[in-house]
């Protein structure tokens, strides 16, 4: 018989052959992982098992991964993680560099945005080529608008092909916008080898710095950074943007904050201001290990 993927009271304490009394004792205390809905108690049936486990006579406990955001920079994930008081830290160095760490269980989620070989989808086949064995989940965080951000009053630039002999400023190998710029750039015949390149950014915001200070022409960034400096903005493509989570931080306090959070009216109202985003489906499952 399938277990469900969550466990009511009265089936956990079948499972530990315990009394009732001593399931609401467990969770009061935070020793067993739960979460509450509709004020019933639930217990998540990976998380439990992985409980069990780690209280196991001879079982080898992992290090607990650090509460640490991974991945790649988005500006309003960035904000609400510290609006939110969560409680995680983070660190933004494009998506290969967070999948990969994530793999390391160096932290508990990561933010991609990585466009697959043939363009078709986000994400998915990264995450199931490479995490399988994760313990993870793959949500939705938004749809974001990307295209070329212009150095102010640039003319003569309305897409890829245009940038032969301009000034670019580039992402780090590896990251979301590194791969969809070189496959953009494939597709229109533009050799990215032959630019004139700047020295890498690392963050969204630190790509369209360079550009508000006159040191290059373009970049592939995103519309609400293009905004932020009142810069002219190009459109290409609408990205997605998720949160590859490990399963058991997604019931720990930190990560329900903040996707409680994210699914406020506060944030809502400050992605409409930012401009660029959808939020539409926040938090919704797009793929499980």
């Amino acid at each position: 018989m399938h277990e469900p993927e969550f466990l009511t009271v009265p089936e956990l304490a079948d499972l530990l052959r315990i009394k009732e009394r001593k399931v609401y004792d467990l969770a009061a205390s935070g020793e067993v992982p739960c979460t509450r809905a509709t004020g019933k108690l639930l217990f998540p049936s990976v998380a439990v098992r992985d409980w069990l486990e780690a209280h196991s006579s001879g079982h080898v406990v992992k290090t607990p991964r650090p509460p640490v955001v991974l991945g790649s920079h988005d500006p309003l994930l960035d904000w609400a993680i510290r609006e939110s008081r969560c409680g995680l830290a983070s660190y933004f160095d494009g998506s290969a560099d967070g999948l990969a760490r994530f793999n390391r269980r160096e932290g508990v989620a990561a933010g991609l945005h990585l466009h697959d070989a043939e363009g078709r989808e986000w994400n998915i086949p990264s995450v199931a080529r490479s995490s399988a064995n994760q313990n993870a989940v793959l949500v939705r965080f938004a749809t974001r608008a990307r295209g070329l951000v212009l150095r102010r009053e640039l003319e003569g630039v309305s897409g890829i092909a245009d940038l032969a002999g301009r000034r670019v400023v580039p992402r780090q190998g590896g990251s979301g916008s590194d791969v969809l710029f070189r496959q953009l750039a494939a597709k229109d015949g533009l050799d990215v080898d032959a630019l004139d390149l700047t020295e890498v950014a690392r963050t969204e915001t630190e790509a369209v710095q360079t550009l508000a200070r006159g040191d290059a022409d373009a970049t592939l960034g995103l519309e609400t950074v293009a905004r932020d400096f009142g810069l002219p903005f190009v459109p290409l493509v609408e990205e997605r943007f998720d949160l590859l989570v490990n399963r058991r931080a997604w019931f720990d306090t930190p990560m329900q904050r903040l996707m409680v959070f994210c699914q406020s009216e506060a944030t809502l109202a400050r992605a409409e201001k930012m401009g660029g985003y959808d939020l539409t489906g926040l938090g919704t499952v797009r793929w499980n290990a």
